[in-house]
């Protein structure tokens, strides 16, 4: 049974920071890439970030670079996303998925709240 389920979202003021996690199993999570997108109320789901199977590519949406970092640890099928200096505008619903051909599984999403 494929599963992928974050957790580390959250309330937070802005300039604070969060790391949400994505723990994957029921696959091989070390063949798949793995994308961390969010979706904002009334607003269609965005792509934040994307990492290669092996960590050696990373892309970022333009509103996030040099705030937020993906990662992934292949030896605990975990994927990360370091989000600092977190702005109102970063609030939103952040999902996880793993994509490998035709194959796409989804998280269940977490909450980020930032907000005074």
């Amino acid at each position: 049974q494929v599963q992928l389920v974050e957790s580390g979202g959250g309330l937070v003021q802005p300039g604070g920071s969060l790391r949400l996690s994505c723990a994957a199993s029921g696959f091989i999570f070390s063949s798949y890439v793995m994308r961390w997108y969010r979706q904002a109320p009334g607003k269609e789901r965005e792509l934040v970030a994307t990492i290669s199977t092996s960590s050696g590519i990373t892309n970022y949406v333009d509103s996030v670079k040099g705030r937020f970092t993906i990662s992934r640890d292949n030896g605990k099928n975990t994927l990360y996303l370091q989000m600092n200096s977190l702005k109102p505008e970063d609030t939103a619903v952040y999902y996880c998925s793993a994509a490998l051909g035709l194959s796409v599984y989804w998280g269940q999403g977490t909450q980020v709240t930032v907000s005074s």
